[in-house]
């Protein structure tokens, strides 16, 4: 299993909780588009955008943020850590970014999800290692969250921080590998989504099957958390200031083959959301406005430089498109 592909591990993740075959993988479109659902998609997305391909060549791409001037993004099943710049120059930053010595050629095990640290360092989060680092300005590698109450966490995925400066993280199993929750080096009962504060952990949230996106609203109110499935959906909860959730509903739902996965709040309050078909941009009470579909699989996306700009990590490659909404910016961001 250590050699499975990312759509063939992540078909698994749909999969593993019936005994129904794995996911086939739906026909690809011939060609990036923004479908229209609503009117108002008009103030988000400009008519006559166009969706550009910046690079490609890359096994899968994830965990996109901007930084210094440049896209850093993770290649999944090539265990690579990469920075594009505007003009699709790519260049390597960390090698074997995952964590793991000597992991199996195009095993879904690299690194993933970012985000800047107060302190001037990024977070990332290792899958193959199952921990979040902190990477220094030289690319230096140092521990900083790996286990919970003395057990291993299981694969942190997607990272945030709110306003108060707590850090908050998505914990699937999509690292491990013996079908995932019944892998036997699985050390937690549930899938988590954790907050760390003051130097406590603390699993706010384990009643989701595959918590993936992770994101807030505008004024840090609301908690978005997308589940991958089997069922595919959107969970709200409200935010009190010390941290607490209450109130959660299911703000959206979601069919088809494929799952919820990264997820980006504009300032205005929408939500972007990969998920099967593309990428859907919901208003804050869970209306579809419309759709960006690409040409392969996207994963996740990042608002850049000004906010206006859009980078999707799309499988292989890395797309780019203008918002006329401007995005929510890590807390933390490095605007150079």
């Amino acid at each position: 299993m250590r050699s499975r592909s990312r759509a063939a591990l992540l078909a698994v993740a749909l999969g593993y909780f019936n005994s129904a075959p794995l996911l086939a993988q739906a026909p690809a479109p011939s060609a990036h588009s923004i479908e229209r659902i609503d009117p108002s998609l008009d103030a988000i997305i400009a008519p006559g955008t166009e969706i550009e391909k910046v690079a490609t060549g890359f096994g899968f791409t994830e965990g996109p943020m901007w930084r210094d001037g440049r896209l850093w993004f993770s290649d999944v099943s090539g265990d690579k850590m990469r920075a594009v710049s505007p003009d699709g120059q790519v260049e390597e930053l960390i090698p074997n970014s995952g964590g793991l010595p000597n992991p199996p050629a195009g095993a879904s095990i690299g690194s993933n999800g970012m985000a800047p640290a107060p302190d001037g360092t990024v977070l990332m989060a290792q899958m193959g290692a199952r921990r979040i680092v902190k990477v220094g300005k030289d690319k230096s590698i140092k521990p900083f969250l790996s286990d919970y109450e003395g057990k291993r966490l299981n694969s942190p995925n997607d990272l945030v921080y709110d306003k108060s400066g707590a850090l908050w993280f998505t914990d699937p199993p999509f690292g491990l590998f013996n079908g995932m929750d019944k892998d036997p080096a699985k050390e937690l009962p549930y899938n988590a989504v954790f907050r760390y504060a003051k130097g406590k952990l603390t699993p706010v949230i384990t009643d989701m099957t595959l918590p993936n996106g992770i994101g807030f609203s505008p004024d840090f109110k609301t908690l978005y958390v997308g589940n991958y499935g089997p069922q595919m959906y959107v969970r709200a909860y409200s935010v009190k200031a010390d941290g607490t959730l209450s109130a959660p509903r299911n703000l959206i739902q979601l069919s088809g083959r494929g799952g919820v996965d990264g997820l980006k709040v504009d300032t205005a309050g929408n939500i972007w959301l990969t998920s099967p078909g593309g990428i859907r941009i919901f208003t804050s009470q869970g209306k579809l406005l419309g759709q960006i579909k690409l040409p392969e699989t996207a994963a996740n996306l990042a608002f850049a430089g000004d906010g206006h700009t859009v980078y999707i990590t799309g499988s292989t490659s890395i797309y780019r498109l203008r918002s006329k909404v401007k995005g929510m910016l890590p807390l933390y961001a490095n605007l150079k």
